[in-house]
């Protein structure tokens, strides 16, 4: 039909309000326009054609005439009574619309389950109370539609009927697409690894079963758009109905196709095909470009206005886009620095004898000199991206300039090893960077150790606590015969608990390092700190207390965490009023960003308990980046560590004196040396 016709036609029915009647013999007048137009074009062109039939039929009487209607007809056409108009039309549709969201989330539930069901037959339960909403929502919608259904609106309401009638059309049939792709995706691929015998049934049901979740969404929609279209058709029947079952049994079977034909080639190519999901995402991805394809061209024949240019929606889904874009990338597991970690040459030391309890999960190294190295390392804060890859191999250089002047036995890491904050370091991997780090020690050769920061897991990491549990000890020493990461832990709190012993050569303890994990944060804001719990106190206690009655003394211990106890405050306060009771041993607290000593709300009972046994004389953390100094309060020594950090603090990467680490020398006796080793004093 010419095109114009239609436009003219729908100009004279503009004021015309819309009733089954009105729209019939709209369509009835364009077909006899549109036939005189191509009476005429046998002996003229188009222009002069289309100008005579616009002399000719200047009124809506005119043109009710040539289709064979009476002038009563036009009358009645604008004299309809009950009139739906549009306010009136969107509110009832706002509430219809919020019944059929929560039919078709019920609903979809409730097949899930009672699928699910198959495997586990008390999930009927579940499915029971999902149908009973289902069925007392469907009651209300039809009960509601019985009641509001005008079959007359005027033009404004007509209109937005007829763009809702376009919407729902073109979503259900892209929602037919979606459940086609996912289904291929999801299902057929765990079938087909069945019928080419590389899972067993009882592993594809299991499979299937855990990935039905990801039905629901595409089923979701398929219910969602089924229902609103058929709400709209109750209203205004403008699809074809037999255009539209053509199309829809069309998009079936050439989906249907698509999968018999992968699974026709998954069969015959079996012994070519080593990964099955590939060839039913490719399905998944060409079913994709089709459904692009169909609705650019086959589409158009059912819609009034087949592409609709939404800038707000575009817009919208361009930012979604771009956010999961963003998370996966941050999310990416990726490695730029292995090039740097693969050319680290070892460090030459003296090997250590060291040996592991199964039983208690306790790590004994016995010395082979009279004095034991310990290098304290803290806050290295490897990103792990691309980003952050300068600011990484800067980070990985000042490490291994610091175990290279030191030479060290033992290196233990105070926490924060990671630093997973998204855009602040363009990455939420925090197994990647434990990985290198891993890798990098391996190279070296040093024996290695560390407590938990609180950035190590943060919620968004893409490891958890476990998974990260896991990670560690499959890199640990059976398998690097570097990371002294204990295979079993005490049942306390905390992500990582252990006892390291220091032994003298004639088996003596020299020194018992405890390394106890300080906890992230607690639930009641941002940045609350956690502390290290009663239970993780007992343990300490309990700890010293057997290897002083096994040594028949009280033994020497050192304390290792990430954040700081409330009494690094309480000696800092004392030493800036200028009290004897601290002695000032060495370094500055040049903290400034929150507060000069951020350590928890929660007091800990650990230097209590400390004080009271009388083994501990040392303990360090690290934390506050810009704090170094080390104090003896109530005769403990108080340190905190030179920060690695090039990354985590705005404009740290510049500043170099509160970069480094401490050596701590032990002695046969139990009595040691401390000194810092600024990264400044090894670069000059």
């Amino acid at each position: 039909m010419e095109p114009r016709i239609q436009t003219f036609v729908s100009m004279l029915f503009e004021d015309i309000p819309y009733s089954e009647e009105s729209f019939a013999a709209q369509e009835k007048i364009k077909a006899a326009l549109d036939k005189e137009y191509e009476k005429l074009m046998k002996t003229d062109t188009p222009d002069s054609v289309f100008e005579q039939l616009l002399d000719q039929y200047r009124t809506l009487s005119s043109l009710a005439a040539l289709a064979g209607y009476p002038e009563e007809a036009v009358k009645k056409w604008r004299s309809l009574g009950d009139i739906k108009k549009l306010p009136a039309l969107k509110k009832e549709f706002s509430k219809q619309k919020r019944r059929i969201f929560f039919l078709s989330l019920f609903s979809a539930l409730a097949i899930s389950y009672l699928f699910m069901s198959i495997w586990q037959w008390q999930i009927i339960l579940t499915a029971i109370p999902c149908i009973g909403i289902s069925l007392l929502l469907w009651h209300r919608l039809l009960r509601f539609e019985a009641k509001n259904s005008s079959k007359c609106y005027d033009t404004g309401a007509f209109l937005h009927l007829r763009a809702l009638s376009d919407q729902y059309l073109k979503r259900q049939l892209n929602s037919v697409f979606i459940f086609f792709v996912v289904t291929s995706v999801y299902f057929l691929t765990q079938l087909a690894l069945y019928w080419l015998g590389r899972s067993k049934s009882a592993e594809v049901m299991e499979n299937i079963r855990a990935s039905l979740y990801v039905m629901e969404i595409p089923l979701f929609l398929l219910l969602k758009n089924s229902l609103g279209m058929r709400l709209v058709n109750r209203r205004i029947g403008l699809v074809d109905k037999q255009k539209f079952k053509k199309h829809l049994a069309g998009i079936c079977l050439f989906s249907t196709l698509c999968w018999v034909l992968a699974g026709i080639a998954a069969l015959l190519l079996q012994e070519k095909i080593h990964y099955v999901w590939n060839l039913f995402l490719f399905v998944g991805v060409f079913l994709s470009f089709s459904a692009l394809i169909y609705n650019l061209t086959l589409r158009k024949k059912l819609t009034y206005r087949n592409i609709v240019i939404n800038k707000k929606r575009i817009a919208f889904l361009a930012s979604l886009a771009a956010i999961a874009a963003l998370f996966t990338a941050l999310r990416k597991d990726t490695w730029y620095t292995q090039p740097y970690i693969n050319a680290i040459p070892v460090v030459a030391h003296k090997s250590q004898e060291i040996t592991y309890n199964e039983e208690t999960g306790i790590y004994t190294i016995t010395a082979q000199e009279e004095d034991f190295r310990v290098l304290h390392l803290t806050d290295i804060h490897l990103g792990g991206s691309l980003y952050s890859l300068r600011k990484d191999l800067k980070a990985l250089h000042a490490v291994y300039k610091e175990i290279e002047f030191t030479r060290p036995n033992l290196v233990v890491v105070t926490g924060d090893l990671t630093f997973p904050m998204g855009i602040m370091s363009m990455s939420l991997n925090n197994s990647a960077p434990v990985g290198q780090f891993a890798a990098f020690m391996r190279n070296i050769g040093i024996p290695w150790a560390f407590t938990y920061g609180n950035h190590d897991t943060e919620s968004l990491a893409t490891t958890s606590e476990q998974g990260l549990d896991t990670l560690y000890r499959s890199l640990s020493y059976k398998t690097s015969g570097t990371l002294l990461y204990p295979y079993i832990q005490p049942d306390i709190s905390g992500r990582n608990n252990q006892l390291i012993e220091i032994r003298n050569r004639d088996g003596s303890l020299m020194q018992a390092l405890f390394l106890i994990d300080s906890n992230t944060y607690t639930s009641e804001g941002f940045n609350v700190y956690d502390y290290i719990h009663d239970d993780q106190v007992e343990w300490y206690a309990g700890e010293v207390g057997r290897l002083s009655r096994q040594e028949g003394h009280t033994v020497p211990s050192m304390v290792f965490f990430h954040i700081p106890l409330q009494e690094y405050r309480t000696a800092y306060e004392l030493y800036e009023q200028g009290s004897d009771e601290v002695t000032y041993f060495f370094g500055e607290n040049g903290e400034e960003m929150i507060d000069k000593i951020c350590c928890s709300d929660y007091p800990s009972k650990l230097f209590d308990t400390m004080l009271a046994l009388g083994s501990t004389k040392a303990v360090f953390c690290g934390h506050d980046h810009y704090n170094n100094m080390s104090l003896e309060y109530k005769g403990i020594r108080l340190t905190y560590g030179m920060s690695i950090d090039y990354l985590a603090m705005p404009g740290i990467e510049h500043d170099t004196a509160q970069r480094g680490a401490e050596l701590i020398t032990l002695h046969a006796d139990g009595t040691f040396d401390l000194v810092q080793v600024p990264l400044t004093s090894i670069e000059k």
